[in-house]
């Protein structure tokens, strides 16, 4: 009987004393923003390893509602960042949302440009994460691109060469993917893609947008330039928030398998019906006018994060003859998820540092028709 009773002794230690260590780290990963939990495991005091966690996400309890702030759902905003812009980061960091639910994580090419970006933006970030509590976030991840950028320049004339458009989509896809699946965690109820160039948004922004409580929606962007009377004026930028129509529908079944569809360009005729185009600039514009889309733009793109994790993603490759952002609302769209657009609620490009002569090129090369079916 002594034998038996130090036998079960000793195996309710062992069941029990391990689990106890499990527990305390798990509740502590399970709160952590990112997936999988980041933090080391550490030793006992002992030298021993504690076993490794087994960690629950209840994913029906996760919610993406109206009211976000009020339910406590977490954003996370992602950023392709090559440049870095004090304008952008002023933008973050005047959010009313709070910055306790919102997680950032940036991917950086590694170029010169790319570490230049990089040693700004770790340097603006040093400054907000010990600064004032309600201004820091989250969480903050930087990952730096394992590929090489398909252009040396990111100069605006030559980001929007056609000739460069599948080669520098291609590699904006992966840049995306690559920052998505690193970063978004079990408790992501939303994930807002803005561009590093977008400087001016509303504090509003994040709220703004999931009122609407769509899977996919994107407001309009605008520009700000120089006429040619030296004045300061706003146009149309983002040209990737369309609705389909039939001529791109039978441009697209006498493609090769790999060829792709872009907007934006004189000789590829579409014919589809431009978001930017549609936009009312007036003072008592309707700002909530919300429309169907078949193809979104990313400069501010809101989406639901359980479209993601249905497995929508931005195509390095030629999908349905789109890529990125694009092939990425094909993908959702396929998922059985919509897209939508507010082509009245604006966001606003960096100003244009393009000489005029190059501007006017540009602008010229630019589709000047929309079409309304």
């Amino acid at each position: 009987m002594a034998l038996a009773g130090l036998l079960l002794f000793g195996f309710l230690v062992f069941l029990f004393s391990p689990s106890s260590n499990a527990v305390s780290t798990v509740a502590q990963h399970s709160q952590h923003p990112l997936s999988p939990p980041t933090t080391p495991f550490q030793k006992a005091p002992s030298g021993k390893r504690p076993p490794p966690p087994v960690v629950h996400y209840h994913m029906n309890n996760l919610t993406t509602t109206p009211g976000p702030v009020s339910n406590q759902e977490n954003v996370l905003i992602l950023t392709p960042l090559s440049r870095f812009y004090q304008g952008y980061w002023d933008n973050l960091l005047a959010l009313s949302y709070p910055h306790s639910l919102i997680s950032l994580g940036f991917i950086t090419p590694k170029t010169r440009e790319g570490n230049a970006a990089t040693a700004a933006l770790q340097a603006a970030i040093a400054q907000t994460q010990n600064g004032p509590e309600d201004k820091r976030f989250a969480s903050i991840s930087i990952l730096r691109q394992d590929f090489d950028p398909p252009i040396s320049s990111q100069d605006e004339a030559e980001r929007h060469k056609k000739e460069n458009q599948k080669a520098r989509r291609s590699t904006m896809s992966r840049a995306r993917n690559s920052l998505l699946f690193t970063t978004i965690g079990p408790y992501t109820s939303w994930v807002l893609w803005l561009d590093a160039d977008v400087v001016e948004s509303r504090p509003s922004l994040i709220q703004d947008l999931t009122a609407y409580d769509k899977p996919v929606i994107v407001p309009n962007c605008f520009q700000r330039y120089k006429n040619e009377k030296g004045q300061w004026d706003v146009r149309p930028y983002d040209y990737n928030s369309w609705q389909d129509s039939q001529t791109a529908a039978d441009l697209a079944k006498k493609m090769a398998a790999d060829d792709i569809l872009i907007e934006g360009y004189r000789d590829i005729a579409t014919y589809r019906t431009l978001m930017a185009k549609t936009a009312d600039t007036s003072e008592g514009r309707d700002e909530k006018s919300i429309i169907p889309l078949d193809g979104v733009g990313g400069t501010a793109l809101l989406v639901k994060a359980e479209v993601h994790r249905d497995g929508a993603m931005f195509p390095p490759f030629a999908f349905y003859h789109l890529m990125e952002t694009e092939g990425f609302a094909k993908m959702a769209r396929r998922l059985g998820w919509s897209c939508w657009g507010l082509p009245n609620y604006f966001v606003s490009f960096r100003t244009t540092t393009m000489s005029t002569q190059t501007a006017r090129l540009l602008t010229n090369a630019l589709q000047v028709y929309h079409y309304n079916e």
